[in-house]
C-alpha cells in the first residue's frame, strides 16, 4: 500500500480504514484517525495510574466466530473496547462521535499481537455528550459492534 493510499484512506476516517489496515498488521500497532486524541485522556491505555480500576462493562458481550467483543466505560476517564479469544488479522476498534448523533467523528484501533489471543483499544473520550462504540474487525470485515454509549 503507498504513502499517499494510506493517508487518503485514513482520512476517510472510521471503521473502513480499521478493516483496511487489520490485512497488513502483523502486530499489534494502535491506529487511530478523524479527529481522535482532540479531547482529554485519548492517547492513553486503560491501565493509566488515573484510570486504573474505574472501569466497567457496559451492555452484553458480543460474539462472532468464537471471539468476543466487550465495551468499557469510565465516568472518569472515557471508554475502551477489548476483544478476546480473538485469531490473527482482528482488531478491537472503539469509534467516537462528537455530537452523540452516532456519526463517526474520531477512532482509535489495536490489533492483536502474535502470540496473544486479545487486544484493546486506548481511550475514547465520550463524556460530555459524546458517545462510543466498539467493533470486532477481522480480515477487512466488521463482525461485531456494540450500541452506541
Amino acid at each position: 500500500m503507498s504513502r499517499r493510499s494510506l493517508t487518503t484512506l485514513l482520512a476517510t476516517g472510521g471503521a473502513a480504514a480499521v478493516l483496511a489496515l487489520t490485512q497488513v498488521s502483523a502486530y499489534a500497532a494502535p491506529v487511530q484517525g478523524g479527529n481522535y486524541g482532540a479531547y482529554a485522556m485519548e492517547g492513553q491505555y486503560p491501565t493509566v495510574s488515573s484510570c486504573s480500576g474505574t472501569f466497567q462493562q457496559v451492555g452484553a458481550t458480543r460474539y462472532a466466530q468464537g471471539m468476543a467483543l466487550k465495551y468499557f466505560y469510565s465516568a472518569k476517564c472515557g471508554s475502551f473496547a477489548r476483544i478476546e479469544n480473538s485469531r490473527a488479522n482482528c482488531a478491537a476498534v472503539l469509534e467516537r462521535s462528537n455530537s452523540g448523533t452516532g456519526r463517526v467523528d474520531g477512532w482509535v484501533s489495536e490489533t492483536v499481537d502474535a502470540g496473544i489471543n486479545y487486544a484493546y483499544t486506548k481511550i475514547g473520550n465520550n463524556l460530555n455528550g459524546r458517545v462510543s462504540r466498539a467493533l470486532l474487525a477481522c480480515d477487512a470485515q466488521e463482525l461485531a459492534s456494540t450500541s452506541w454509549y
